[in-house]
């Protein structure tokens, strides 16, 4: 089986290039993936998948269905969501969308997880359960998994098992990268202005200052990780941004700063919660100003199943080599696919699309961002012998 596998995604390589670029074209952002819905569901569709659309929104669920199951049904699930960011220009296959762009794969995704049906339903006759091919909107900061399991893509076909695919950039092509537990961490994001009186800057002693009380408290945050989390869990305490005033010798009244929570454990997640809001209402109280604070909180960790990793680490042995087949380090990047694994066991798993050798090293969301489309047949047959194998 091995083998015929491997000549059927083989001879489905060129599809998966030109389904991946025609993709990459029309890039469509979240909740919005509507071409983008309408090429996956016709392509499902001509491989005779039972197609559901609009599922959140814009999503789309095709069920190839097994003629006799002996085993609940899995799902795989790909993203579908662009982010609002200008290519770099020169590609032949650069996006045709003026401020839109396939900056993290997710347009490869769709493309390894339409090339897996079309392998499955050439051999329906070996497919011993039903395979969910679950294609996703609103990931990049949407929640559209969530939104997705709210709409019944799980209990409404019996899912017991979920497996994702992200291609990597920064890990070289020719491997699939997969670990244990904790993979990719909790986010969370907050807003803090501190109001204070504005005033002259020649004059501050008649002021309230929040800009002196922002730079602060911008340091006082950094002792959160360090003084009040376990050193042997990793966190992240970051502000990214921090706006004040607009004149040289004003104090403004107010000061705003946003930043991000990164986490891995639950319970450390609550006590980054608690203690930035404890010390921003520390460090504004001792300034004499008012904080406002918003908490938002983002998408839990990825925490990947221990036997469905096995499952995986077998799977992807055949497919790449036992030698390439690799457990990272722990991820402070967040993904919603996190929210399928707090409802069945699955896991989440990386392949390698990055190439130095020729130039194919830029990150994620960075609008020099491509891959090395030789990934593509790596993570398609991957999942077709994940949902095949035991």
């Amino acid at each position: 089986m091995a083998d015929d596998l491997k000549r059927r995604v083989a001879d489905l390589t060129g599809s998966l290039v030109a389904w991946r670029r025609a993709l990459h074209k029309r890039p469509e952002l979240g909740f919005a993936e509507h071409e983008t819905a309408a090429f996956v569901a016709a392509r499902l569709r001509e491989l005779e998948i039972d197609v559901k659309t609009g599922v959140a929104k814009t999503g789309v669920v095709g069920v190839l269905r097994a003629k006799a199951s002996s085993r609940p049904p899995v799902l795989l699930r790909a993203d579908m969501d662009a982010l609002p960011i200008v290519e770099t220009p020169g590609r032949s296959y650069g996006s045709e969308v003026a401020g839109r762009m396939h900056a993290c794969g997710h347009d490869g995704h769709m493309a390894m997880l339409l090339g897996a049906a079309s392998v499955l339903s050439a051999v329906r006759e070996r497919i011993n359960r039903d395979v969910v091919f679950c294609f996703q909107p609103g990931e990049e900061g949407f929640g559209g998994a969530d939104a997705m399991i709210r709409e019944g893509v799980l209990s409404e076909h019996g899912v017991a098992e979920v497996y994702g695919l992200h291609l990597w950039s920064l890990f070289p092509v020719g491997t699939v990268q997969v670990r244990s537990g904790p993979t990719m961490a909790a986010q969370d994001e907050f807003v803090a202005t501190l109001v204070g009186k504005a005033g002259h800057g020649a004059m501050p002693h008649e002021a309230l200052d929040p800009v002196v009380a922002a730079a602060q408290a911008v340091v006082a945050l950094q002792s959160v990780v360090a003084r009040s989390i376990d050193p042997i869990h990793p966190a992240v305490v970051s502000v990214g941004s921090l706006h004040a005033g607009t004149a040289p010798n004003v104090i403004p009244e107010a000061t705003t700063m946003q930043g991000t929570l990164r986490s891995f454990d639950e319970g450390v997640r609550e006590i980054l919660r608690r203690r930035v809001r404890e010390v921003l209402q520390g460090t504004a109280a001792a300034a004499g100003c008012r904080l406002d604070y918003t908490l938002s909180p983002g998408y839990p960790a990825v925490v990947n199943d221990p036997e469905a990793v096995s499952r995986v680490r077998r799977h992807a042995a055949v497919v790449v080599g036992a030698a390439n087949v690799v457990e990272p380090a722990p991820m402070a990047a967040a993904e919603d696919f996190s929210y399928f694994l707090r409802q069945v066991p699955g896991a989440f798993a990386f392949i390698g699309a990055g190439n130095v050798a020729r130039g194919i090293t830029a990150p994620h969301h960075a609008p020099q961002f491509d891959i090395d489309e030789s990934a593509l047949p790596i993570g398609t047959e991957l999942l077709a012998r994940i949902a095949l194998g035991k």
